[in-house]
């Protein structure tokens, strides 16, 4: 006997149906939904560009795609076909199991920007243009293996002129020397970047003939970010880039219940290991008073203020005298 229930196909026996969450909406109402509509969100994961950066950023790598496919035409002596199909932030983590296992990827880095860049390459396109530089015809082979060493070599002359073409689509910074760190075969094994790092993927369809295969480039956000400097125009006006700074959010009152634990702590005082087990009741511990002047408040773990102490109404007390830099 089936008892479950058809309003609700995971009600059946052995899988209870999923309970009610309440959220809170965007508009600030309180609704309820079922659990399984409820996806997890890693706000460390957040966009570090805006819209507007990520348009600048677009364009100038439109430029870089049209010069590299000339470029790789007139070292190929063939028709090579590249195209701009995604650009977008993704966390390392989730960016290196994208990756098929095997992919050639080149890690280098661009001096004296920070971070290490990876660029992805199939083996089937890496095949295709062994193929074609050692005088064939540049056809596509139909599985894909690992290449070898004289195949890595042949690749890594296709690679440097991806990131050499790179380097000179920044003309405002004309120091950057780009420098080859070595090569993978499996994404699992790259320690280039911490797990939760935010890395600008830039995807271009790439071939010699009408069979693409994408080729992606990895640029940790400390590559990125003196480089969006550049791109941000001069004399922008107040509306673009002042006005969102100087507008404050309105405060949403469902907010005035919820509890967030302070904390006030200072430092300033060390003892060794034999100092602490001696102390016995009664001991007289002399404090820094410059460090002891300097309380640092907490909220929910995150440093936010610091202060001084003292008493109010007879409570201990910090009042307030700085704020932390963000």
């Amino acid at each position: 006997m089936n008892n479950a229930d058809p309003e609700n196909p995971k009600s059946e026996i052995g899988n209870p149906p999923l309970a009610d969450v309440t959220v809170l909406t965007s508009l600030g109402v309180r609704e309820n939904r079922k659990a399984g509509e409820i996806r997890n969100y890693d706000f460390r994961q957040s966009g570090f560009l805006a819209p507007s950066e990520l348009r600048r950023i677009r364009q100038r790598h439109e430029q870089f795609v049209r010069s590299l496919a000339a470029r790789l035409a007139i070292f190929l002596r063939l028709e090579f076909t590249l195209q701009l199909a995604k650009l977008q932030i993704v966390g390392y983590l989730k960016f290196t199991e994208s990756l098929p296992n095997p992919t050639h990827i080149t890690l280098f880095k661009v001096d004296p920007l920070k971070g290490v860049g990876l660029l992805a390459i199939p083996p089937r396109l890496g095949l295709s243009l062994v193929d074609r530089m050692l005088g064939g015809s540049g056809k596509m082979p139909d599985a894909a293996r690992e290449l070898s060493e004289i195949e890595v070599a042949l690749i890594d002359q296709v690679a440097q002129l991806f990131v050499n073409e790179w380097c000179a689509h920044w003309p405002e910074i004309r120091e950057l020397r780009p420098s080859y760190l070595g090569h993978e075969n499996n994404s699992r094994f790259l320690q280039t970047a911490t797990p939760e790092s935010a890395m600008l993927i830039i995807t271009l369809n790439t071939g010699l003939s009408d069979q693409l295969e994408p080729v992606q480039l990895a640029f940790p956000y400390a590559t990125v970010e003196p480089l969006m400097r550049l791109l941000a125009p001069a004399g922008l006006p107040e509306t673009d880039v002042m006005s969102a700074a100087a507008v404050r959010p309105k405060w949403n009152s469902d907010f005035d219940d919820v509890r967030v634990p302070v904390v006030a702590e200072w430092q300033g005082l060390k003892l060794s290991t034999g100092d602490i087990a001696h102390l016995k009741e009664g001991n007289v511990l002399m404090l820094d008073a410059q460090c002891a002047g300097q309380v640092q408040i907490r909220f929910n773990k995150v440093p936010k203020f610091i202060g001084r102490p003292g008493t109010r109404s007879g409570n201990w007390a910090v009042e307030l005298t700085n704020s932390v830099p963000a």
